[in-house]
């Protein structure tokens, strides 16, 4: 009996999913990132075998990034405008890109620098995806239920990961890289409508219309004055420039160089990271009131990076595969952890600004990416690997000793 009563109160965050706003605004999150891990993978792969350069590869991760900078005004413009028709109109846009890859790779028409271009162009198109989707999300549920809904959209994004990946991986073998572009710009599309249809949420646009400078120096002011966000923004920028090369960047030299394994092995290797990544998820879905999430966010960190140096000293296909399941539970814990410390700590009319920061902290990754791939081909992946799980736990180790309110949270 007591077991039961544990699982239903467990089970209780999942009902979120039930709530109409919620659940459309879920599904737009769970499919725009199903297309958005399926295209990274078949990019990469293409860009890895065309060239065989992995300095390209992490310039290719470094493109997507190439517009980060403008992502506070992103953020701030979420603020202003209805947010569910800025993410259709986001996911839409990233479709007709999609049919605009599969075009010219299907006639041959396709060049290295046409896949950089287009990679800019989803870049620019994606910064305002994070501060939208993600503020829609909190939008549609109770201020109580904040963490569980962040947990949950972390879910479906990881849902995403372990079967994204996956299946471009397999796409890609069967049908090449056009054949999977088609399924790509089908869930943008899908994600797209399931966007228009969400209602009425909690947030409404502001009556009082003020330009998009002014609302990005107010933003900036409120954040500056908050030590727990701040510092929540800091550990972002740490992750990116260390760990997220590792996934985007590294795996696809690792599967290649030291495990020897085709796309269809680089899909196996990201989907056990995304399926580790989805366990974190659901674990945090289950506690309805998440405590200690600063102390908690750091050590989740160093895991992640641990795991990292773990990994680089494998050359065996399945010990690395189940190395990585627990990475990916350390990545999405760090990340579900810090939208935590970021959401309830944020006044609502602030979150778009507050997400857009966080879409900032991403344009470390352009910086790390490319750093990865150039040191990569200078000493090795797991060289590199291991210089980046260093450097992340030095740093987040770092911060934790000079914001205590964040350690405290």
């Amino acid at each position: 009996m007591r077991l039961a009563v544990k699982l239903g109160g467990a089970a209780t965050p999942l009902s979120l999913l039930r709530q109409r706003n919620f659940g459309l605004v879920w599904s737009a999150i769970t499919l725009a990132h199903l297309g958005a891990q399926m295209e990274t993978l078949v990019v990469v792969w293409y860009v890895l075998n065309l060239t065989d350069s992995p300095f390209l590869v992490g310039l290719t991760a470094t493109a997507r990034l190439g517009f980060n900078f403008l992502a506070l005004f992103a953020g701030a413009t979420a603020d202003l405008v209805p947010r569910r028709i800025l993410l259709a109109i986001v996911q839409f846009i990233m479709a007709g890109l999609s049919v605009i890859m599969l075009t010219l790779i299907a006639t041959g028409l396709m060049e290295v620098w046409m896949v950089f271009a287009i990679t800019l162009a989803v870049g620019l198109v994606r910064i305002f995806q994070m501060p939208t989707a993600q503020s829609l999300a909190v939008d549609s549920v109770e201020p109580e239920r904040t963490s569980n809904a962040i947990a949950l959209a972390s879910a479906g994004m990881n849902i995403a990961l372990l079967a994204g990946p996956l299946l471009g991986g397999i796409l890609f073998d069967l049908v090449g890289p056009d054949g999977a572009y088609v399924l790509v710009a089908g869930f943008y599309g899908v994600s797209g409508l399931a966007a228009l249809g969400v209602g009425k949420t909690r947030v409404t646009v502001p009556e009082k219309r003020e330009s998009v400078l002014s609302t990005v120096k107010q933003g900036l002011k409120y954040v500056k004055g908050e030590q727990l966000l701040w510092a929540a923004l800091v550990v972002a920028v740490i992750i990116n420039i260390t760990g997220f090369s590792f996934h985007t960047t590294m795996l696809p030299i690792f599967a290649r160089d030291v495990l020897d394994r085709d796309s269809v092995g680089l899909g196996i290797l990201i989907s056990c990271f995304g399926g580790g990544a989805l366990i974190g998820s659901v674990i945090w879905a289950s506690i309805p009131n998440l405590r200690h999430a600063g102390i908690l966010c750091v050590l989740s960190v160093i895991g992640w990076h641990g795991t990292m140096i773990v990994f680089a000293a494998s050359t065996n296909f399945v010990l690395s595969a189940g190395i990585l399941v627990l990475t990916g539970t350390m990545f999405s814990s760090t990340l579900v952890l810090i939208l935590t410390a970021l959401m309830q700590t944020a006044m609502p009319e602030y979150r778009g600004r507050i997400m857009g920061l966080r879409t900032l902290a991403i344009y470390a990754h352009a910086f790390g990416s490319l750093a990865a791939g150039a040191v990569a081909g200078w000493v090795g992946a797991p060289a590199t690997a291991t210089i980046s799980g260093s450097l992340g736990i030095a740093m987040v180790i770092t911060l934790a000793l000079i914001a205590p309110k964040f350690r405290r949270f």
